[in-house]
């Protein structure tokens, strides 16, 4: 079930319904985790299994590590959420790719070898509620936090709808509190969150989908064409918008569905193509999976205490690691490491200028170079392989003359016009909050916008296409 189509609309309505009679808390959470088990298996009802599977396993090893006498008892339970976890996602998500260069690997060797045909099905948001399972076995173990009281939250908390299947990435301490007492939506939370799901859904449906898809689509899928630099720039530059819009509006959705229920979800973007510098794009893009990959990878990887060498090496193989969990494919691992070469040259050049404060302008000449750069991986991210990726990168820098046009004029003033339309507003609001924008008190020009994006979304008629973040 996908937010942008007819049947979240009367599932959310029923949720909602179900949420505000006068039961008992503990009944409410119950109908709320039906209603998450019923909104993952519209995909796959067989996949619900690796969700009880994932569930039950981790709240048994954090209740016995804690309950565990010796630290190699400790160590052992939290390796069985970690294996367990980590086994299921690698099976899944990455069982061919591995089997796949497995067999390139022998043929390289000269060794005739012959895969066997795996034919394995992706479950949807696996990637998510993985880490976030894990989250809660690993921080139980580092006593960062104790296990939930109640088995009903905790599983409440790995199966909530509005994250499960493309985040925001939850840590237990931020949501299991919220379940342990009852919550209902106030007047102001009510119109608030609605007002967040017509944003996000105004950003998919009418942005992502409606304008910005298809020139990305005929640059990038357009078969043996090679784009000039015209088409290969505006190309990336629509799938830079179209996968902030698809992505920032599926998070900003699933909060504003929280918001609505009472609960509260920390934001997952902050505005990114307002970035100076890749620290501060990663302060903003996707912040609870920086947040995850941060603490759960860059810092006991070694962080920044043990000196610029292991800084370094800590920062490229988070990043590398940060990439291959977008995909199995080796051009996620190169976009990822983009942004892990990025990272360490910024951390270089910030150590060789520790004084420098950049003015206005040069902060936004530093500004754009940034989001320059940032679209040079989105490349290697949007593409299908090296081959298409090579082609637009020549392309981007002029080696494709002669190249037929692929874009027309009307698609490429429409991208133009969206993209700078979406880095001003970000540049415009990146020392504030959307929170703080959509409760400043015009209500008159507020609720026009709103209105005018509800009216656009009707008028749309999507096709309810899938969310970008659902194939990772």
């Amino acid at each position: 079930m996908v937010f942008n189509s007819l049947t979240f609309v009367v599932f959310f309505a029923c949720v909602l319904v179900l949420h505000n009679l006068p039961l008992g808390w503990t009944t409410k959470k119950i109908n709320l985790l039906v209603a998450s088990y019923l909104f993952y298996a519209a995909w796959n009802p067989p996949f619900v299994v690796l969700l009880w599977i994932s569930t039950v396993v981790d709240w048994w090893a954090a209740k016995k590590l804690v309950n565990a006498e010796s630290p190699h008892s400790r160590r052992a339970w939290m390796l069985l959420s970690v294996v367990v976890n980590l086994g299921m996602l690698g099976y899944f998500k990455y069982g061919g790719f591995l089997m796949e260069n497995f067999a390139a690997l022998m043929q390289s060797l000269g060794v005739a070898y012959q895969p066997p045909k795996l034919d394995i099905v992706l479950p949807v948001g696996i990637s998510f509620y993985t880490f976030a399972t894990l989250s809660y076995t690993l921080d139980v173990y580092l006593r960062r936090s104790k296990p939930a009281s109640h088995f009903l939250d905790y599983a409440l908390f790995v199966t909530f709808f509005p994250h499960l299947v493309a985040g925001p990435i939850m840590r237990p301490t931020e949501l299991v509190p919220q379940f342990e007492h009852p919550h209902r939506a106030s007047a102001n939370q009510l119109r608030f969150g609605l007002a967040l799901m017509t944003l996000g859904l105004f950003q998919k449906i009418v942005l992502a989908d409606g304008f910005l898809a298809p020139a990305a689509e005929a640059v990038y899928d357009a078969p043996g064409a090679a784009p000039g630099a015209l088409d290969a720039w505006l190309g990336t530059l629509a799938f830079s918008g179209q996968i902030f819009c698809d992505f920032a509006g599926y998070s900003t959705t699933a909060i504003g569905a929280a918001m609505c229920l009472g609960f509260a979800m920390p934001d997952n973007f902050r505005f990114p193509y307002a970035a100076v510098g890749f620290s501060d794009f990663w302060r903003r893009w996707h912040i609870t999976l920086s947040a995850w990959l941060r603490d759960y990878l860059y810092i006991p990887l070694g962080g920044n205490r043990h000196g610029a060498a292991r800084t370094y090496f800590a920062l490229m193989a988070t990043m590398l690691l940060g990439g291959l969990w977008h995909g199995a494919s080796w051009t996620f691992v190169v976009w990822g490491g983009l942004h892990g070469l990025y990272l360490a040259a910024e951390r270089a050049l910030r150590s060789r200028f520790a004084g420098y404060t950049p003015g206005p302008v040069a902060l936004l000449g530093l500004g754009l170079l940034t989001y320059a750069l940032v679209n040079i991986t989105w490349v290697f991210f949007r593409a299908d392989g090296f081959g298409k990726a090579w082609s637009v990168l020549r392309g981007m820098f002029g080696g494709n003359a002669g190249a037929e046009p692929i874009l027309g004029t009307a698609d490429l003033t429409m991208v133009a016009v969206i993209v700078i339309g979406i880095v001003i507003a970000h540049w415009l609001m990146r020392r504030r909050t959307l929170e703080a924008m959509l409760a400043r008190r015009h209500p008159v020009p507020l609720a026009a916008g709103l209105g005018l994006m509800a009216f656009s979304i009707a008028a749309a008629q999507g096709a309810g296409n899938a969310f970008i973040y659902f194939q990772f």
